[in-house]
């Protein structure tokens, strides 16, 4: 793979409220109901498109069935997630080619190490986060060890058994990363680019249309 993050100048176009807020979580060959079950997360119905899931999340949020609700309106909390029943946060999971992917709309639970280790178990886990005060971060998991993260924003301050291991500046730089400016072009397109060629899984507004979504109501996490 050869992403870049010019490749996703699409994310915020198509969908900015998660351009605002999200938490994007992809784990090696389980299934969408695996994933939810690793969230604890109480099953809900189905939707067909990124789009209806995020207008299922808005639903979710205001405690309505969101039918009239503008997408652009509705999120923009900075802590993810609605107080909603038994307040639980909204995910939503698709399978494309042979991974699981999990969306939070303004949300963080894929990037907590606390639930990584749990969602991650035994597979590859990839995930990345930005709240609506641009805070980030980006992790790489394989096996229960955390091989590589960082904040996109600063992708010079790494951590993780692989964060300096030789090939791992070009291959951010490859993606976009500016590691030797402040100019914080891109970065989290960036990321997209750099989940992409971890996993191989090319994410498309295409292929978010077509998907179907499992939609999950998961816990907060216990302090």
């Amino acid at each position: 793979m050869t992403a870049h993050a010019t490749d996703y100048t699409w994310f915020g176009q198509h969908y900015p409220v998660l351009r605002e807020a999200y938490c994007l979580t992809e784990v090696q060959g389980i299934s969408a109901e695996e994933l939810l079950h690793r969230f604890d997360a109480v099953p809900g119905g189905e939707v067909t498109g990124l789009d209806a899931a995020i207008e299922a999340w808005c639903a979710f949020e205001d405690g309505e069935d969101g039918e009239d609700e503008d997408e652009e309106d509705c999120g923009g909390e900075e802590d993810g997630g609605g107080e909603g029943e038994d307040d639980r946060l909204f995910v939503a999971v698709t399978e494309l080619d042979g991974w699981a992917v999990a969306i939070e709309p303004n949300g963080y639970l894929g990037c907590l190490h606390e639930v990584i280790a749990r969602l991650g178990a035994g597979v590859r886990l990839v995930s990345h986060f930005r709240n609506v005060n641009a805070v980030d971060k980006f992790h790489w998991w394989e096996h229960g060890i955390q091989r590589l993260h960082f904040e996109p924003l600063f992708p010079d301050q790494r951590n993780g058994s692989d964060a300096e291991a030789p090939g791992i500046p070009q291959l951010l730089a490859d993606c976009g990363f500016q590691l030797e400016s402040q100019e914080f072009k891109l970065h989290t397109e960036a990321a997209f680019a750099l989940a992409e060629r971890l996993t191989d899984v090319r994410l498309d507004p295409h292929r978010l249309e077509a998907a179907t979504f499992r939609i999950g109501y998961a816990p907060h996490p216990h302090p």
